[in-house]
């Protein structure tokens, strides 16, 4: 008998039949083998294939996968050796499977169809792509969009060092990457203008005004046919959009750079996120991807065949997040943009969503994809902010919203303000709340023991007027859009300071406007929580009274750099705003100010009547080693005498008067202005900050 008869044969079955993770395409250098992993409970074919650099019609490959041999469970999966991949630099699939069944069974396969790997982690669009060939049945050949097998070397760009973390001194800036330089004005190298590249240059800019959290409107690659310009419709989860590259061929080492960069300057970066729907649309919209490989399983579906997508989104369809492989998905890629991408948190646009089950009730209790966030040891330690509503109805800001340890933006804190600063009556008791840290909505007690930084506190963001527009518009001016001005919100509460617009504007008009911009800016920073505000409104960027351009890929979104040198009086005094938030530690608290605040009027006691429309407050600063403040706030249309009724065992200094032209408004560091006695006249719908 041969001696060798009983040696043992080893066979890595992943080595020839593939392995079902990780889902997408991975290299496995010890084999010199590429891995392709596809998920899909429903489809009884699938057909890997393979395409050259400059074919982009026919494949060089295709491979049929063995259900009995390259499935298990739900994921289809196929190994090939690096040297049968030689030529071959992008790939997709074929999928099939059973026709539509009925209520919540509404299949979509169509085996023409080229469909893209959701796991890819880069796209490729080839010149004959069209979203119009999406949207019929049959072939798109030559017309889809393909994964790239290589992206990028994963060192291209070293890891960023310790990234910044920022509490009292957290300052949120809301950016649309392609906008904030796209502009000739933004004096951006022309190539380099609306990239990833281009928000670099501007980084000294950012850490010179005194921004400490960047957060990027979507970056996630969205269709470049839909007409969105902000981005709204996800096409990949994993890839950066690749029309936000100056290098169209490293989009991941430019973001990567980016990310790097702005932690060097000492600023988080936090990407706004869209898992709660697709690119896709309705049953009329295109077969990209996820239709066509699984439709059931990634889409909450209806009894309607008329209708047959949930539509919670407004924009057409819902992932179905209750899922298990939908949340892997999700979690997949914010575990991917948080390590591999090293940012630092994200903000989910129409998070509500999150929280609904198959059926499309909301999960009152701890959603599973929420819960699996929270345990998740990377996740965990990012931050989180939540956008708590959706376009169906659901409101869950402050303890509706489920998620523990979630941020949330404060569309109660946004409307209050605007409302007093308009000069709204009865809004008095509201502006102390807000002001406090809302602790109406994050309650401040034992069962709940909620912080005031659960508060993402703005008056202004993406979705709405900009700053200058909301002090010159009482009306939105949609037109544009193509909707006959009925998109976007129709009261903003909003006040144009008697003429709408800037046609005709008088001298007086625009002195009013700049003032309560600064006032509604100046309350923003004097709250507890964090503030956020909007790229371009430090400098009275305008879109014309357009309040919803989700479409306008031109200069009403681009922002215009030569209102900066314009406006120059009003963005000091938001630099120097900021500046004295930061040197304030006891404005932004981890806890409500509590028996430090002291709640006056222009007398002693604070007038919380229907009719008033003035407040001032104490706050002491002891408990933090900081300062005391004195803040007198009259909305009124006329001047009003506050008496100064605390702390005068020392003498008062005035920062801020927003009745003040610059640089009169904010008094730079050093140059505060002693006050003597014990009142102080504050102008009409003026603010006034005195320090100690």
């Amino acid at each position: 008998m041969n001696p060798n008869f009983w040696q043992p044969k080893t066979i890595a079955w992943p080595s020839i039949e593939g392995s079902p993770t990780p889902l997408g395409v991975t290299y496995i250098p010890e084999e010199k083998a590429f891995n392709f992993a596809l998920y899909s409970q429903n489809a009884l074919e699938v057909i890997l294939l393979l395409y050259s650099a400059d074919d982009f019609v026919t494949p060089l490959a295709e491979y049929w996968l063995e259900p009995l041999a390259h499935k298990t469970k739900r994921v289809w999966h196929y190994r090939l050796p690096e040297a049968d991949l030689a030529k071959a630099a992008y790939y997709a699939y074929r999928v099939d499977g059973p026709a539509p069944r009925g209520p919540d069974q509404w299949h979509a396969f169509d085996p023409a169809k080229i469909l893209l790997d959701p796991y890819a982690k880069r796209v490729f669009f080839p010149p004959a792509f069209s979203r119009e060939a999406a949207c019929h049945p049959g072939s798109n050949a030559g017309r889809a969009p393909l994964g790239v097998i290589r992206p990028e070397a994963s060192s291209a760009v070293p890891l960023s060092g310790k990234r910044p973390r920022h509490y009292s001194d957290a300052i949120i800036y809301e950016v649309h990457v392609r906008g904030f330089t796209e502009s000739e004005s933004s004096a951006v190298s022309p190539e380099k203008r609306g990239t990833f590249a281009g928000l670099i240059e501007k980084i000294p800019y950012l850490r010179d005004f005194g921004v400490t959290i960047v957060e990027l409107m979507p970056v996630h690659q969205f269709d470049p046919q839909e007409n969105n310009f902000w981005g709204y419709m996800t096409l990949n989860f994993f890839c950066p959009h690749l029309r936000y590259a100056a290098d169209q061929q490293a989009p991941i080492a430019e973001f990567k750079q980016l990310v790097s960069a702005l932690h060097a300057a000492g600023i988080e970066v936090i990407l706004d996120v869209v898992y709660n729907h697709t690119a896709e649309a309705e049953h009329a919209g295109p077969m990209y991807s996820f239709k066509g490989i699984d439709n059931a399983s990634f889409y909450l579906m209806t009894q309607d065949p008329a209708q047959p997508y949930a539509n919670f989104s407004g924009t057409g369809n819902t992932l179905n997040v209750s899922d298990p492989f939908v949340r892997n998905l999700i979690l997949d890629s914010l575990r991917y943009w948080a390590t591999e991408m090293q940012v630092d948190g994200f903000r989910f646009d129409l998070a509500a969503i999150l929280t609904r089950s198959e059926d499309g009730s909301i999960d009152w209790g701890d959603p599973p994809l929420l819960s699996a966030i929270r345990t998740d040891p990377i996740l965990a330690e990012t931050r989180l902010i939540a956008e708590p509503w959706d376009a169906a109805g659901a409101y869950q800001l402050g303890t509706g919203f489920p998620g523990m340890f979630w941020h949330q933006w404060n569309g109660q804190f946004r409307d209050d303000l605007r409302r007093f600063v308009r000069g709204d009556l009865g809004m008095v008791p509201k502006l102390m709340q807000r002001l406090y840290g809302s602790d109406d909505l994050f309650p401040d007690r034992i069962e709940e023991a909620r912080r005031p930084f659960y508060s993402i506190n703005y008056v202004i963001s993406h979705d709405g007027f900009t700053l200058y527009d909301q002090v010159s518009y009482n009306e939105r001016h949609n037109e544009a859009n193509g909707h006959d001005n009925h998109d976007g919100p129709a009261d903003n509460f909003s006040w144009n300071c008697g003429i709408e617009g800037d046609v005709d504007m008088t001298s007086e008009v625009a002195a009013l406007r700049q003032r309560q911009a600064k006032n509604l800016f100046c309350l923003l920073m004097l709250s507890n929580g964090i503030p956020m505000f909007v790229a371009g409104d430090e400098f009275l960027h305008t879109q014309a009274g357009n309040n919803n351009p989700y479409n306008q890929d031109n200069s009403t979104t681009w922002l215009n750099w030569n209102r900066l040198h314009e406006n120059a009086g009003f963005f000091r005094f938001c630099r120097l705003m900021i500046a004295f938030r930061k040197a304030h530690p006891s404005i932004c608290r981890s806890r409500f100010w509590r028996d430090d605040v002291r709640w006056r009027g222009v007398r002693a006691a604070a007038d919380l009547s229907y009719n008033s429309q003035s407040l001032a407050y104490y706050l002491k600063g002891g408990s933090l080693g900081d300062q005391d403040l004195y803040v007198m706030i009259n909305a009124f249309t006329e001047p009003l005498v506050f008496t100064i009724v605390d702390g005068l065992y020392k003498p008062w200094y005035r920062v801020i008067d927003t009745a003040q032209n610059s640089p009169n408004d904010i008094c730079e560091p050093g140059q505060e202005e002693q006050m003597f006695g014990a009142q102080y006249t504050v102008g009409p719908r003026s603010i006034v900050v005195l320090v100690q």
